[in-house]
């Protein structure tokens, strides 16, 4: 269990959190620029000290303002991967991924040099220097060293903001398989919609400097309520689904989900394997009778429980349907009025196969079983 109960002013912002999460998978800070997520893992990692407060993990306190325990960050166990590499530049890749050892008894280890090397792809760049590496390369081995420290916990700070969408998608399939692959729980901080669905298990948003809710991803990440934090354009839906099936005639692979199956393009995933599919609402069309000769595949049938922005100036609207989980779908208002929506109409909702692209698909999350 991660424990943090701390508060800081900082001029003319102040810090007043309350946490407890299971130390388990990958917990998600986030929130907007300024909300106070890199203050608060600073203070976790001992960087920065709370005015008040207490810090604890699996029972170990870290840090309590009362009893005056502060535990050096040196001692913490905690590994931290910062938005710049801050790799050695005279060393190399190999020194670099060596230096996070050297405070760990042999003995103590529950990761090893070849093992971390193999999971984030590296060998080839042992001998090299950090100035000859790309963004994502050099982030990939600041992990590494991070995990070569044994750490118990491993804070992640914006990793992934100085890369481009390239490099960024060359990375994120590596950070999915930190957590299975050692056992270790991440606190992984981010502005980014999507990086947070595809990976995060726990989702902890953060306003101003204070925790507006803390819940599973795809519970907060489509809450009508959340949008002004979460944000309104990337607005959509996270669905928990297990892979069924391939066509390999057609290139689809088949995702199982409680509303039914669910058609993508074809995807190196394992049969079996679980997944989150993060649907867009702008990528969902809605339709009062069921459509015919369509290239559209996926095709749901469902009941509307929910209409959100109706009040609100503009020209669309937000409307949730539940097709066996809960689906927003956004449309026009005209729409609204042509298909006469209200909650408990029935209705079909229509999703593309080609808005659902690989960045769309996270290795994080637990399918319900279908069958």
């Amino acid at each position: 269990m991660i424990e943090i109960d701390v508060s800081r002013r900082f001029d003319e912002f102040q810090i007043e959190v309350k946490i407890d999460v299971e130390a388990t998978g990958i917990t998600a800070l986030f929130g907007q620029s300024g909300a106070g997520k890199t203050a608060l893992v600073d203070m976790l990692a001992g960087l920065s000290r709370p005015d008040r407060g207490r810090i604890a993990i699996d029972g170990e306190v870290l840090f309590d303002g009362v009893r005056r325990i502060n535990v050096p960050p040196e001692r913490r166990r905690i590994g931290y991967v910062f938005q710049e590499d801050r790799l050695f530049p005279h060393m190399s890749v190999r020194a670099n991924l060596e230096y996070g050892s050297r405070r760990t008894p042999a003995l103590t280890r529950r990761t090893n040099f070849d093992q971390v090397v193999d999971v984030l792809d590296v060998r080839a760049l042992l001998a090299r220097r950090p100035r000859t590496l790309s963004g994502g390369e050099k982030q990939r081995i600041s992990i590494g060293r991070a995990l070569l420290a044994n750490p118990r916990l491993l804070l992640m700070d914006e990793p992934l903001a100085s890369l481009d969408a390239a490099r960024k998608n060359e990375i994120l399939p590596f950070v999915e398989r930190l957590s299975d692959e050692f056992a270790i729980p991440i606190v992984y901080v981010s502005h980014s919609a999507e990086e947070i669905v595809r990976l995060a298990d726990t989702l902890v948003l953060l306003s101003d400097g204070r925790v507006a809710a803390v819940g599973a991803v795809e519970d907060l990440m489509s809450r009508l309520d959340l949008r002004p934090l979460t944000g309104r354009y990337e607005a959509g839906s996270e669905i928990a689904a297990r892979v069924s099936g391939k066509d390999t005639t057609f290139g689809l692979t088949h995702l199982a989900f409680p509303g039914g199956l669910l058609k993508v393009p074809m995807s190196d995933l394992a049969l079996g394997h679980t997944v989150r599919i993060r649907v867009r609402a702008r990528d969902v069309t809605l339709s009062s009778v069921r459509p015919e000769s369509l290239s559209t595949l996926n095709i749901f049938e469902g009941t509307v429980i929910e209409i959100g922005g109706d009040s609100e100036p503009g020209p669309l609207v937000d409307v949730r349907v539940d097709i066996g989980v809960p689906l927003w779908a956004r449309i026009t208002r005209r729409a609204l009025h042509d298909l006469e929506l209200a909650p408990g109409k029935r209705v079909y909702a229509l999703i593309k196969a080609v808005a659902i692209d690989h960045g769309s698909l996270g290795l994080r999350g637990h399918a319900p079983r279908t069958d």
